[in-house]
C-alpha cells in the first residue's frame, strides 16, 4: 500500500514537472520568437548605422582627399569666401572676386608620360619640368600651377590630357596690380581670407549679407595715386634711392587720397613679403625725420607768447655744446635772426635757443599731445611703433631740431595737418565717410595762421630751403627734414612735408626718399636760374619731387588758381 502511494506520488511529481516543462517550453518558444524579432530589428539598425557611418567617412575622405571629384569638364569647385568689392573714392574698382583655377595632374591617368612632359615644356616653359618629373614618379595627385585665369585654363585644356584637372574657386583680383601697396589695400590667402591691409579689416563684415552687396569705398584716388607713384618711381631712379614714400591727405578731415610706398610689387602674384624693402614706409616705417620738427618748436614758442615772428634772436652762435654733443648749422647764417628766419633758413642753433625758452616741461607735454610717439590709429594693422624717449640732459636740445626722436611719416603728416588747419588734431583714415573721433586742439587758430605764413616763406623766400616746390598758383608752404638714421638704422631719410594753399589749407603732402644720392648730371631750373645740386639734403631732392607732384595733381584736385595766387611772388618775379 505504501509502495503504491509512493508510486502515485512519484507519477504526480513527474506530471507536475512535465507540465511545468511544457509550460516552460511554450514560454521559451515564444521568447525565442520574440528574441528573433528583436535581433532582426537590431540587425537592421546596425546595418543602417553602418551605411551612415560609411557614407560619412566617404564624404570626409572626399573633402580631405588630395584627389577631388571632378565633373565632366574636369573641374572641381572649391569653397571660398565671398568678399565685398573695394573701390576708390570715385567708384573706380580696386579689388573684386573673380573665378580662378588651380591646375593639377593625376599621374595614373596620363598614358604617355614622356609625350606629356614634352607638351608641357613646349607650351609652358616657365614651369619647373624637373620638379614635375619628380612629382610624377611619386604617382600622387599634384598641382602644376596655382591661381590661373580662364585663358590660361584653356591653354592647359588644349593639351587634351585626361589626367589634367582643374580646381575652381573665387580668387581676389587687384585691378591695378602694383599701384596700391600690399599693406594698404592688402591681400587674401588661398581661402580668400584677408591677411593684411584693408582686406583684413573687412574680414569682420564677411557674415553681413547687406554689406556684401555694396562695395567698400576708400578715401584713395586712383588717378592721384598713379601720378604720385610714377613721380616717386622716377625720383628713386634719378637720385639712386633705395626706396621712398609719399602721402597726400585732406588737411581738415584726415582722408588719405594717396599712400605710396616703394619699392612695391604686383599683389596679384605674391601673398607674403618679409623683405624689409617692401615695408610700408609711410605707416609702418619709424624714422628720425630731422628738421620738420623745427615747425613744432616755433609753433610752441608762438603759442606760449614767448616770441612773435618778428622777434630778433641776437648773437646766435655758430655752434652749441651740450654734454659731449656739438650742435651746429649746416650753413653759416647771420648772427641775428628773427624767429621767422630761424624756420625759413632752418637753423639748428636758433631752434635750440627757442626750445630752452619754452622749457622741457611744456615741450614734453606738447609732444605727448601730438601722439607722435604713438602708433597711428588707422584701419590697417601695418603701423609702426616709435621708440620711447629717455629725457636725458640734452634731449630737449636735440628734439628741438628733430634729432633723437622717431615717429612714422603718417603721424608727422597728421601733426602738420593740425598745425595748419587751425590747430585741430585729426585721425587719418582710408575708409570714406568713416565716423571720426572728436578732435583735440594742439594750438590756437591765430598761431596756426601765423605758422602757415612762415611755412609759405620757407618755399617762396630766396633764403628758404624748399623753393623748388614753389609751383606758380598753388601757394605751397612746407618744411624740409634731413636725418642720418637712428640707432641701428643708418638709412638716410630726406623728407619734405607741405601744405597748400597756405592761406586756406586743404591738402597735406609728404614726400620721403630713403638713401638718396646727389645727381651730378641733374640741372635744376628755378624761375630761369639753372644750377646743380651742391648738397644731398631734402631741399635738393624731396622738395624737387614734391613740386613736380603738386604741379600735376593740382588740376585733378580742382583747385581754384585764383585762391592760390601768391601776390608777393607774382610781384617779385614779374
Amino acid at each position: 500500500m505504501k509502495k503504491k502511494q509512493k508510486k502515485i506520488k512519484n507519477e504526480n511529481q513527474k506530471s507536475f514537472y512535465f507540465e511545468d516543462y511544457l509550460e516552460t517550453n511554450k514560454k521559451n518558444k515564444f521568447s525565442k520568437k520574440e528574441n528573433n524579432f528583436q535581433d532582426r530589428i537590431y540587425l537592421l539598425f546596425f546595418f543602417f548605422l553602418s551605411l551612415i557611418l560609411i557614407f560619412s567617412i566617404k564624404i570626409t575622405h572626399l573633402s580631405l582627399s588630395k584627389t577631388p571629384v571632378f565633373n565632366q569638364e574636369n573641374t572641381f569647385s572649391k569653397f571660398s569666401l565671398t568678399r565685398r568689392d573695394i573701390v576708390d573714392r570715385k567708384g573706380v574698382l580696386i579689388s573684386r572676386n573673380v573665378n580662378s583655377y588651380h591646375v593639377a595632374v593625376i599621374p595614373r591617368l596620363i598614358k604617355d608620360k614622356k609625350n606629356f612632359i614634352i607638351k608641357l615644356r613646349l607650351n609652358f616653359p616657365e614651369l619647373g619640368i624637373a620638379e614635375i618629373e619628380e612629382k610624377f614618379n611619386k604617382n600622387k595627385y599634384f598641382y602644376l600651377k596655382k591661381r590661373i585665369d580662364q585663358s590660361e585654363k584653356e591653354r592647359f585644356w588644349a593639351l587634351g590630357e585626361k589626367g589634367i584637372k582643374f580646381e575652381s574657386f573665387q580668387a581676389r583680383m587687384y585691378t591695378h596690380r602694383n599701384l596700391f601697396n600690399h599693406d594698404v589695400v592688402g591681400q587674401v590667402d588661398y581661402d580668400n581670407y584677408g591677411i593684411s591691409g584693408i582686406e583684413k579689416y573687412i574680414n569682420r563684415e564677411i557674415k553681413n549679407k547687406k554689406k556684401l552687396k555694396e562695395p567698400l569705398k576708400l578715401t584713395l584716388d586712383t588717378n592721384i595715386q598713379y601720378i604720385i607713384s610714377k613721380e616717386l618711381n622716377e625720383a628713386i631712379t634719378t637720385f639712386r634711392a633705395t626706396g621712398g614714400g609719399a602721402l597726400l591727405m585732406d588737411t581738415n578731415n584726415g582722408d588719405i587720397l594717396s599712400l605710396v610706398s616703394l619699392p612695391n610689387f604686383n599683389i596679384n602674384k605674391r601673398l607674403t613679403i618679409k623683405d624689409k624693402k617692401y615695408t610700408n614706409k609711410v605707416t609702418k616705417g619709424v624714422y628720425e625725420l630731422g628738421s620738420i620738427f623745427k615747425t613744432f618748436t616755433i609753433a610752441l614758442a608762438l603759442e606760449n607768447d614767448l616770441v612773435t615772428p618778428e622777434t630778433i634772436i641776437e648773437d646766435i652762435p655758430r655752434s652749441l655744446k651740450c654734454s659731449i654733443h656739438k650742435i651746429s648749422d649746416m650753413k653759416e647764417h647771420p648772427k641775428n635772426l628773427s624767429v621767422e628766419e630761424i624756420l625759413v633758413r632752418s637753423s639748428n642753433v636758433g631752434s635750440v635757443i627757442l626750445a630752452k625758452m619754452i622749457g622741457e616741461k611744456k615741450f614734453r607735454e606738447f609732444i605727448k599731445n601730438t601722439n607722435l610717439l604713438s602708433s597711428p590709429e588707422l584701419e590697417i594693422e601695418e603701423v609702426g611703433i616709435p621708440h620711447k624717449i629717455k629725457w636725458n640732459k640734452c634731449k630737449l636740445e636735440t628734439i628741438a631740431f628733430g634729432h633723437g626722436i622717431t615717429t612714422t611719416p603718417l603721424q608727422a603728416a597728421s601733426v602738420y595737418s593740425a598745425i595748419s588747419n587751425g590747430g585741430k588734431l585729426i585721425s587719418p583714415s582710408l575708409i570714406k565717410n568713416r565716423k571720426r573721433v572728436e578732435n583735440k586742439s594742439l594750438i590756437s587758430k591765430e598761431t596756426s595762421k601765423t605758422i602757415n605764413g612762415i611755412l609759405r616763406k620757407v618755399v617762396s623766400s630766396k633764403n628758404g630751403t624748399a623753393y623748388f616746390a614753389d609751383m606758380s598758383g598753388y601757394y605751397v608752404g612746407g618744411k624740409t627734414g634731413t636725418a642720418e638714421g637712428y640707432g641701428n638704422n643708418k638709412d638716410r631719410i630726406n623728407t619734405f612735408i607741405s601744405v597748400f594753399p597756405t592761406n586756406k589749407p586743404k591738402y597735406t603732402l609728404l614726400v620721403m626718399l630713403e638713401n638718396p644720392q646727389i645727381n651730378k648730371d641733374l640741372i635744376y631750373d628755378y624761375r630761369g636760374i639753372k644750377t646743380k645740386a651742391p648738397y644731398n639734403t631734402s631741399g635738393w631732392n624731396s622738395v624737387y619731387v614734391a613740386g613736380k607732384i603738386i604741379e600735376k595733381i593740382g588740376p585733378i584736385l580742382a583747385i581754384n588758381n585764383d585762391e592760390f595766387t601768391d601776390q608777393y611772388v607774382v610781384e617779385k618775379f614779374n
